[in-house]
């Protein structure tokens, strides 16, 4: 069991990476994406052709986009990947929680939340 938690959330990171950080989600598409995709994002459609449009769309508005993964769960077929999302340089970020669920070690089914990373905190802890 700990063997195939360890290969969804490496099939998790290494798909979002090839996606966002290396913006080539069409090869993330190929390579660890299943027969279907379902999103519960509200401001993204369903389906593989969504995502690749999605995902250009987003990193085409920031360019120097850099997703930095912070801590990754694995419970049965569901992956969580936490993250400090930097639009720009000068961007402090979002935190960012994505869950994935997978079939037959692709991924098929999403939901995030996502939060901005404030200038002050009413703690001293980070979000990450």
């Amino acid at each position: 069991m700990t063997q195939s938690l360890e290969a969804n959330k490496k099939v998790v990171r290494e798909f979002y990476d090839l996606a966002f950080n290396q913006k080539k989600p069409e090869e993330a598409v190929a390579k660890y994406m299943g027969p279907y995709y379902r999103q519960h994002n509200p401001m993204a459609p369903d389906g593989p052709d969504a995502f690749i449009a999605f995902v250009r769309e987003f990193t085409k508005a920031f360019p120097s986009l850099r997703v930095d993964f912070k801590r990754e769960i694995a419970e049965g077929d569901r992956v969580a990947l936490h993250s400090h999302m930097v639009r720009k340089p000068d961007d402090r970020g979002l935190a960012v929680v994505d869950i994935f669920r997978l079939e037959n070690g692709k991924v098929v089914e999403h939901w995030d939340v996502i939060q901005e990373v404030p200038e002050k905190s009413a703690n001293n802890n980070t979000m990450f």
